[in-house]
């Protein structure tokens, strides 16, 4: 089960600043105003569901999905997954960071299995490991390290290295961020693929409109800092989508467009 509810939830930082020294050489003293990243988000995730979240840069998604990871703390509101408060990270939801998280010294083999050291029986882990790295399309690579594989092919190992925990949620933070445009598309392809077949639920940050209406079942489109809910959109459309045939992806292209404020026209 992988359903998220997320409740009332505001995020404030402390914005610190040091005031200046009187005549009388007092002590700095530190003072600060708080900055507010996100206010009463409201929003439910279905278990099963891939939902594309796109917003400004700096409105407050990576936040949202930090706290959704139990990595930092709301201000105020609640996170639950099944039922249960988010209090901290768990293997039963993963982030996939932004830029490549694998770890340089180990190999891929080593890097995936990670998320296993808790197993006792080693041929059952090592059965599980060659699965997953099967199922990227990584075999032949267990024994390469980071720097020896493409920009690709590290975003499928960290993929292996989430998915091998069996999670019930993954949480994806702008994952194909310096990919050039042809590992992109195979990578939109790859993630669709493993989403009709695992059935994780997935939260996808991106800045890319096209790729979210590519992949997604569901949009929601945030306000810049600080960040509210401005569409919540559900995507009916089968994969594969193509914008050639499908009058009401290119509607809902326009209408994000102009939502973020920018004049979109072919």
């Amino acid at each position: 089960m992988g359903h998220i509810q997320v409740c009332g939830l505001s995020k404030q930082y402390m914005e610190r600043r040091t005031a200046p020294r009187t005549v009388n050489c007092s002590p700095n003293v530190e003072q600060g105003t708080y900055l507010e990243v996100l206010n009463d988000i409201n929003l439910h995730f279905e278990d099963g569901e891939l939902v594309c979240l796109l917003g400004p840069s700096g409105c407050g998604k990576t936040t949202l999905v930090r706290i959704i990871a139990g990595f930092e703390q709301p201000t105020s509101g609640s996170v639950t997954i099944d039922g249960k408060q988010v209090k901290g990270p768990s293997s039963n939801h993963i982030f996939v960071f932004q830029h490549n998280g694998l770890l340089p010294w180990m190999t891929v083999w080593d890097n995936v299995r990670l998320g296993l050291r808790h197993m006792s029986d080693k041929e059952q882990m090592g059965d599980r490991i060659r699965e997953y790295l099967d199922i990227v399309n990584l075999t032949g690579f267990e024994h390469h390290y980071p720097h020896q594989l493409s920009g690709g092919m590290q975003r499928r190992a960290e993929l292996a290295r989430a998915l091998v925990v069996n999670p019930d949620v993954l949480l994806m933070d702008e994952p194909f961020a310096g990919l050039d445009f042809l590992t992109r598309l195979k990578m939109r392809e790859e993630i669709i693929n493993m989403h009709e077949y695992f059935r994780k639920t997935i939260l996808f940050i991106t800045h890319d409109i096209e790729e979210a209406l590519v992949m997604a079942d569901r949009m929601v489109v945030f306000s810049d800092r600080p960040a509210q809910v401005r569409m919540n959109l559900k995507l009916s459309c089968s994969h594969p989508r193509d914008f050639t045939k499908e009058s009401a992806l290119e509607d809902l292209r326009r209408s994000v467009y102009m939502e973020l404020g920018v004049h979109y026209a072919l």
